[in-house]
């Protein structure tokens, strides 16, 4: 008979293989539909802002605009270029690059909200209902948060910057793809587009969406020699701040080539050996 040593890492085994229990199996579902649908809403309410698809900003239609508007064309470039910067883009990335300077407005409290809910993944790692590192889970949560309500909530120089447009486009595409991809895993489909798309656009939205975080990090960043006049409690905490944010942009860019070449390793897991499109993945 074998021993109570030797059947219990097989029970695990086995428990592992079924995944979680209904209940919990039934809210991850839940948790990842949602949250799909909530990142969605944010991308198209920042694609609609960005190119005018409801026309709030133009008189015609956005689509009427792209059909009647001639790229290239001189006239059109002296009316909607005012910088030097504005003269080097073709005529239709003019007024996006201008309406990118008022996304914050558009979407930034639907973004602060729906982020803010991925908090309960440490709390599902801690749980145990799923599978993923606690360090790594803590680190991505966290380094999100801190941008919408360390950085972007407190300070409104980054509700002007274009970049906070760039970053909330990347952050909206990955997330809509991810939590798609783990709520179908879960009901144990595996559409091979999404895993696809799962395994591939980081090449392009971890660097836009990670450089774009870092230089809005950047941008709070006062310039040497700036002091405070509030107290001495308010200078002391801010100061500090300061400091935290300047040691967060040095280390952001390492931090990307970390998570860059976990995902291409990951990649090669899921696409390497042989493996197809339609078999499931060694590693969620």
């Amino acid at each position: 008979m074998a021993s109570i040593k030797e059947i219990e890492p097989e029970q695990k085994q086995t428990r592992q293989k079924r995944g979680p229990p209904p209940l919990v199996k039934y809210y991850l579902v839940l948790y990842n539909i949602l949250s799909a649908l909530g990142w969605s809403y944010v991308l198209v309410c920042t694609l609609v802002h960005l190119f005018d698809l409801d026309g709030t900003h133009t008189k015609s239609s956005a689509l009427h605009a792209w059909l009647t508007r001639i790229p290239y064309l001189p006239a059109a470039r002296k009316l909607f270029a005012t910088s030097k910067f504005e003269v080097q883009l073709p005529v239709w990335a003019v007024p996006v690059i201008r309406r990118a300077t008022t996304t914050y407005a558009r979407v930034g409290k639907q973004t602060s909200f729906v982020q803010s809910w991925a908090a309960l993944e440490v709390l599902h790692v801690l749980l145990g209902w799923v599978r993923s590192p606690l360090v790594t889970t803590l680190i991505q949560v966290g380094s999100r948060l801190y941008l919408v309500w360390g950085v972007t909530y407190l300070f409104p120089q980054t509700h002007s910057n274009p970049l906070y447009a760039s970053m909330v486009l990347s952050w909206s595409l990955t997330e809509v793809v991810r939590y798609s991809f783990y709520a179908c895993n879960l009901l144990g489909s595996e559409p091979s587009l999404l895993l696809f798309l799962r395994y591939t656009l980081f090449y392009v939205l971890y660097p836009t969406g990670a450089s774009s975080e870092a230089l809005l990090i950047y941008a709070t960043i006062p310039y040497p020699g700036l002091r405070f006049s509030h107290s001495f409690a308010y200078d002391a905490i801010s100061a500090v701040h300061t400091y935290v944010r300047q040691v967060l942009f040095l280390i952001w860019w390492p931090g990307l080539y970390v998570m860059y070449t976990h995902m291409m390793k990951q990649r090669r897991k899921v696409f390497g050996g042989g493996r197809t499109l339609g078999a499931k993945p060694k590693t969620l």
